[in-house]
């Protein structure tokens, strides 16, 4: 048995998420957090999964002057325990899961032969791939047995789509780990789309975020002389892409990992 996507009648609502639960890991800061407002700006309820409880916290305060109820619980999403601890408060806050957004990520900046013991290599993809397994792994049969669909997106990278400057600016777990993101991403789409629930990848160009300190001042320089839109992404555009990607606006679109790269990819 399956359950359709109901299709859309008209533009009443069609862009709606409010009253909708949803979950961002990594929603206190950067990108996650502009993810987080989006959502609460739109009139939804939000649950943030962060390692920096007192950092969600102040996030949680700024969310609930929109009128959503909202949370954090502490979470590194690296330790599967620590996951089915969060998981389970989660659903004592919400009665289900609606859309659930795998945002939290780390990189690195050391050349690969240069990590000793790979320290740095299992840290990233611990977290970026594997973290987002479990993740999924705990919330995801949830949202299965409520049978009313919903929506997981995953942030990924144009790192899991090009290497870029690997000399100066050496990121190879995470250029890793970002491109299985993407094939986890279109695996998942395969799986859950008999139960309603859709599935999508969002592929972040040069973005603001607390990772702007680890990148040398030529980025910069590219991203206002050479990209189209001549400027960095901000997180709230993010989070407007994903708004889009939970709203009946989108219940057709699938397994698709989207740039969002002021066209870096299309252009370069």
């Amino acid at each position: 048995m399956y359950i359709k996507t109901p299709p859309i009648e008209n533009m009443e609502n069609a862009f709606c998420v409010k009253g909708k639960n949803v979950v961002v890991t990594g929603g206190n800061r950067g990108i996650g957090l502009g993810i987080a407002t989006a959502f609460a700006q739109s009139g939804a309820n939000v649950v943030i999964l962060c390692r920096n409880a007192e950092s969600g916290e102040k996030a949680v305060a700024e969310l609930a002057k929109y009128g959503g109820k909202c949370a954090c619980f502490a979470c590194d999403i690296s330790d599967f325990d620590s996951v089915k601890t969060a998981a389970a408060k989660v659903f004592d806050f919400f009665e289900n899961v609606d859309v659930l957004v795998n945002n939290a990520g780390v990189a690195s900046t050391t050349p690969f032969l240069n990590d000793e013991n790979l320290s740095e290599w299992h840290r990233i993809i611990n977290t970026n791939l594997h973290g987002v397994a479990h993740v999924v792994h705990t919330i995801a049969p949830k949202m299965i047995d409520k049978g009313v669909g919903g929506c997981i997106i995953n942030i990924s990278s144009v790192g899991g789509q090009r290497v870029g400057n690997a000399k100066s600016h050496p990121n190879p777990p995470y250029n890793v780990s970002k491109a299985g993101l993407d094939i986890f991403t279109k695996y998942l789409a395969a799986v859950l789309g008999d139960h309603a629930i859709r599935v999508h990848g969002i592929a972040p160009g040069l973005t603001h975020s607390d990772l702007d300190k680890d990148l040398p001042p030529e980025t910069f320089e590219m991203a206002e002389q050479r990209l189209p839109t001549h400027r960095f992404g901000e997180p709230i555009e993010i989070g407007a892409l994903c708004v889009f990607l939970a709203s009946p606006a989108a219940c057709q679109m699938h397994g698709t990992i989207i740039q969002h790269d002021g066209g870096m990819l299309g252009t370069s």
